[in-house]
């Protein structure tokens, strides 16, 4: 079982900083990806910013230049730092991993259950 428990997020005005992490738990999985999505109100889920194992990373566009993703060694804790925040990055942050069990290898993903993200005018 994969369990993902964030932590971060808040109220903060526009130009200002935040940070976020997500720790992953459980045992039997090798994680293969890490990464935050957000959802705004009204609006589908989107990516902000994903994690390889081995350090590889995609950002949203919305986001190049501004925030920037991050892992432990352990690959089982991610941040993201948010900076130059804009009203428009107000959403619900949430944590993503993909994982592999197996032999044969399957793949899981597994969400966390998210964390508001304010950003003020």
């Amino acid at each position: 079982q994969v369990q993902l428990v964030e932590s971060g997020g808040g109220l903060v005005q526009a130009g200002g900083s935040l940070s976020l992490s997500c720790v992953a738990s459980g045992s039997g999985f090798t994680i293969n990806t890490m990464g935050w999505y957000r959802q705004a109100p009204g609006k589908q889920r989107e990516l902000v910013a994903v994690i390889t194992s081995r350090g590889v990373t995609t950002y949203a566009d919305s986001v190049k230049g501004r925030f920037t993703i991050s892992k432990d060694n352990a690959m089982t804790t991610v941040y993201l730092q948010m900076d130059s925040l804009k009203p428009e990055d107000t959403a619900v942050y949430y944590c993503n991993t993909i994982v592999v069990r197996g032999p044969p290898p399957t793949y899981l993903e597994r969400w966390g259950q998210g964390t508001l993200v304010t950003v003020s005018s």
